[in-house]
């Protein structure tokens, strides 16, 4: 491997930590912006970035420097509060990158939405508009066909007299004796 990347089985062993100590550090966040895939011989292999690497060196000499904390007081004349001031310092700087990053993906998804939104409100206007001219139309419409109605042409003599021989001409029809029907099957004569 180059050694700018660092696989998980080399941190572990630079770390004394286990390879499942690494890997749980490995958060979707983190794999998205530290780690890269590399193929060798036909292999997949997951490394770390070297920024990556600097802050699980962080982390990890965080939780380790507390083991040691007990061991460095002797031999740093007894200013274990130094040791304890530079991890707490340590600490916050890497849970401040860690908040910024998380900060710049919500102010993303902000902007996303807010598009969104404006996206949905020229459609909802969009549509007003539209159903208000189809009820104009609709009106318009309306009063043609009222018009239509108005200029209808006075209807002639003629005209009035067929409708009176169509209703006698069905009287008459009316009045004719029914006819018995007969059956084509001859059962029982």
């Amino acid at each position: 491997m180059s050694e700018n990347l660092k696989t998980i089985r080399e941190l572990a062993d630079e770390f004394k930590v286990s390879k499942q100590a690494v890997r749980k550090r490995l958060t979707d966040e983190f794999r998205a912006n530290y780690v890269e895939t590399v193929y060798s011989n036909g292999v997949e292999t997951l490394v770390v970035t070297v920024s990556g690497y600097r802050l699980l060196k962080q982390h990890f000499a965080s939780s380790n420097g507390s083991e040691n904390v007990g061991s460095n007081v002797g031999g740093n004349g007894g200013n274990d509060h130094v040791t304890s001031d530079n991890k707490q310092t340590t600490n916050n700087s890497y849970v401040f990158k860690i908040l910024e990053q998380q900060l710049a993906v919500k102010d993303k998804q902000i902007e996303n939405k807010d598009l969104q939104i404006s996206q949905m409100q020229n459609l909802l206007d969009q549509q007003q508009r539209l159903a208000l001219q189809d009820k104009k139309l609709l009106e318009e419409y309306k009063t043609e066909i009222k018009d239509l109605k108005a200029l209808n042409m006075p209807i002639k003599d003629s005209e009035k007299d067929e409708p009176i021989q169509n209703e006698k001409s069905l009287e008459n029809i009316n009045e004719k004796p029914k006819k018995v029907k007969k059956k084509w099957w001859p059962f029982r004569q």
